[in-house]
């Protein structure tokens, strides 16, 4: 049996280096200012949604399902940029995001814990 092939142009599809699920992490950056709001994961056709709407969409590794970023929340994602690394392991989304990023309804998913800090 043949796998499904990919919804994403030929040269994109074979750059991609996903995990053993199919799978790549993307860095969610707020454009402009460069802040890092969130990570979430792709596979082919959520990275092709995003693609051809221009609206962030992910695949919920824990409720095995996509979604659009906004849908529910209305804190919606306007994919400016799709960047992929130079390894091609992780994308990077440069969006203009519409109210909170992450899921708690801080600004990003990273505004709650500081671990570390070093001054200097």
């Amino acid at each position: 049996m043949n796998p499904t092939p990919s919804p994403l142009e030929p040269d994109l599809a074979a750059r991609l280096h996903r995990t053993a699920e199919g799978l790549v992490p993307v860095v969610v950056q707020q454009q402009g200012s460069g802040e890092v709001l969130m990570l979430a994961w792709v596979d082919d056709e959520a990275l092709a949604r995003t693609i051809d709407t221009g609206r962030a969409t992910y695949w919920s590794r824990s409720r095995r399902e996509y979604w659009v970023k906004g849908d529910t929340s209305g804190h919606v994602q306007w994919v400016k940029e799709v960047r992929l690394d130079c390894d091609g392991d992780t994308l990077l989304f440069v969006v203009d995001q519409v109210g909170a990023a992450c899921h708690t309804g801080d600004h990003t998913c990273f505004d709650a814990d500081l671990v570390h800090r070093v001054d200097g």
